[in-house]
C-alpha cells in the first residue's frame, strides 16, 4: 500500500476528527461569514506527483480554496431557491459517503428498501399516496424523467414504444405549459422531442398562472393528438401555481399525460394554510420535487413520483445478467437514468425522522412569514417596488425609476458586494428585477432585517 494511503488509514480516527472541527468551525461562523466571497480563485496548480497526505490537503484546501466558497448554506443566501442543510440531514450526508452504498439493487443491501421507505414518507408529505417514486439529482433530472414516461405513455397511446423504436417514430407531441421551467426545455431536449415542441398558452392576466380556457382551447385543437401538459406548483418569480384540479378535469375532454412541476412549491402541502395553492397534485400522471431545495438537504437530492412506473420500467430498464429481472417492486437500476446510484436518500431519511411533518411545517411557514415581511419592507421603500404579490416565499422587485438591467444589476452587485444577501436577476413581464427566495432553516427576522437594510443602502 501507497505509504501516505497507508499512514492516512492508521490515523483516519484522528483526520475525520479533525474534518469535524473545521465543519463546526465553517458552521459557526456561517451566519456572520458574507455571503459571496470577495476571494478571487487561485490559479490551477499542477497535479502533485506526490501527495502531502489528507491532513495537508486539508491544510491546502484551508488555505487555496474555503476563502473562495460562497455561504450558500447560511440564512442570507436568497439566491435561485437554495436550502440549506439541517443538523440532521448533514450527519445523514456525512454516514452516506461513510457507508457509501451502490442503491440499484436488493441483492446485498437493505439501502434500496431504506430510499422506499423514505419515498413512502415523502408521499405522504405532498399527499401523492398513490403515486410510485425514487430520488434523482435534482429537478431536472425529475423533470426528465417525468417527461421521459410522459414520452412512452403517447407512443402508447399510438400503437409505438419510444424505448424500443426511438423517437422518430413518435413525430411530434406538442408540450403544451403558462410558463415552463427553463429544465423542462433542457430535458426535452435532452429526450429528443426538441425545444421546439413547447407551445406556451396564456397566462391569467398578470399572472404567472396559465389561462386554463385557453389551455382548453388548445388541446381542442389538437383533436385527439395526445400532448403532454406541464402544470406549474410554484413558478420561479413569483410562485404563482396553476388551478391543477382543473387542468385534471380536462383530461375527460382530452387525451393528455399531466405531469407537474413542483419543485419547491410542492412544499405548500406542509401548511394548511396553503395546501390549497396544491389541490390536485394527487391528480398529476408526474410529479417533479426538489428536496435540496425546501426540505434542506444538502446536494444533490430530488425525487420524481408517477403513476405510471410500468412505463417507466420500459424507458429505464438495464438488462443484464449480472441484474434482477424486473418484478412487481423494480430495483431502482429500472427506474432512474444512473446505474451507479449515490444514497441520496439518507439525508431525506434523517431530517424527516429527526423532525418529522411538524418540523419541515414550521421551517416552510418561517420561510413565507419572512418573505413576506421582506416584501412589506420593499413596499415601503421610495426607491423600490414589488413587481408581483408575495404568493409564496420568493419576494420579486425592481427599482421604482428606471429599472434597467445595468441599473437592477448595480444593485444586485452592492448588495452581494455588501457581504449582507445575495439575490439573483430576473426579468418578469419583461421589466428587471431581482428574487429575493426564501427556503433556508437558518433565516429569521433578524436576517430580513440585515437584507433589508443592505437593499436600503444599495
Amino acid at each position: 500500500m501507497h505509504q501516505e494511503l497507508a499512514g492516512d488509514l492508521a490515523r483516519l480516527p484522528e483526520l475525520l476528527d479533525d474534518a469535524r472541527r473545521y465543519a463546526t468551525e465553517v458552521l459557526s461562523g456561517l451566519a456572520d461569514r458574507p455571503v459571496v466571497a470577495a476571494a478571487e480563485p487561485p490559479e490551477p496548480a499542477p497535479l502533485p506527483e506526490r501527495g502531502t497526505g489528507a491532513d495537508g490537503a486539508l491544510a491546502q484546501f484551508r488555505d487555496r480554496w474555503a476563502p473562495g466558497f460562497s455561504a450558500s448554506a447560511g440564512p442570507r443566501y436568497l439566491g435561485a431557491v437554495t436550502g440549506g442543510a439541517t443538523p440532521a440531514s448533514l450527519t445523514g450526508d456525512w454516514l452516506t459517503s461513510t457507508f457509501d452504498q451502490n442503491v440499484v439493487t436488493d441483492l446485498d443491501s437493505a439501502a434500496a428498501a431504506l430510499e422506499r421507505e423514505s419515498v413512502g414518507w415523502l408521499r405522504e408529505l405532498f399527499g401523492v399516496r398513490s403515486h410510485e417514486g425514487a430520488f434523482v439529482s435534482g429537478a431536472t433530472m425529475s423533470n426528465f424523467v417525468g417527461l421521459a414516461i410522459a414520452r412512452e405513455w403517447a407512443g402508447e397511446r399510438l400503437g409505438v414504444s419510444v424505448a424500443q423504436d426511438g423517437v422518430a417514430a413518435l413525430g411530434t407531441v406538442p408540450v403544451l405549459s403558462g410558463s415552463p421551467h427553463s429544465s423542462v426545455y433542457k430535458a426535452l431536449s435532452m429526450l429528443g422531442m426538441g425545444r421546439g415542441c413547447v407551445r406556451e398558452v396564456p397566462t391569467l392576466a398578470g399572472r404567472e398562472a396559465v389561462d386554463v380556457d385557453l389551455l382548453a382551447a388548445e388541446l381542442a385543437a389538437l383533436d385527439g393528438r395526445p400532448a403532454v401538459v406541464v402544470a406549474n406548483a410554484g413558478t420561479v418569480n413569483t410562485v404563482d401555481f396553476d388551478d391543477l384540479r382543473a387542468i385534471a378535469e380536462l383530461r375527460r375532454r382530452f387525451p393528455f399525460w399531466l405531469h407537474v412541476d413542483a419543485a419547491f412549491g410542492g412544499f405548500a402541502a406542509l401548511s394548511p394554510r396553503h395546501a390549497e395553492l396544491v389541490a390536485g397534485l394527487d391528480e398529476a400522471d408526474s410529479v417533479c420535487a426538489d428536496l435540496h431545495k425546501w426540505l434542506n438537504v444538502p446536494y444533490d437530492s430530488a425525487v420524481q413520483f408517477t403513476r405510471r412506473r410500468d412505463l417507466q420500467t420500459r424507458v429505464f430498464r438495464n438488462a443484464a445478467a449480472y441484474l434482477s429481472p424486473i418484478t412487481e417492486e423494480p430495483d431502482f437500476v429500472h427506474l432512474t437514468p444512473e446505474n451507479s446510484r449515490r444514497l441520496r436518500a439518507l439525508p431525506a431519511w434523517f431530517t424527516l425522522a429527526a423532525y418529522g411533518r411538524q418540523g419541515h411545517r414550521e421551517i416552510v411557514e418561517r420561510d413565507i412569514a419572512l418573505a413576506r415581511e421582506l416584501g412589506d419592507r420593499i413596499a415601503g421603500m421610495p426607491h423600490l417596488r414589488l413587481l408581483a404579490p408575495v404568493r409564496l416565499n420568493v419576494v420579486c422587485f425592481t427599482l421604482a425609476d428606471d429599472p434597467t438591467a445595468e441599473r437592477v444589476g448595480a444593485l444586485a452587485r452592492s448588495v452581494a458586494g455588501s457581504g449582507e444577501a445575495f439575490l439573483t436577476p430576473t426579468v418578469y413581464k419583461g421589466t428587471p428585477g431581482l428574487r429575493a427566495a426564501f427556503s433556508n432553516w437558518r433565516t429569521t427576522g433578524a436576517d430580513v432585517g440585515r437584507i433589508a437594510a443592505a437593499l436600503r443602502a444599495g
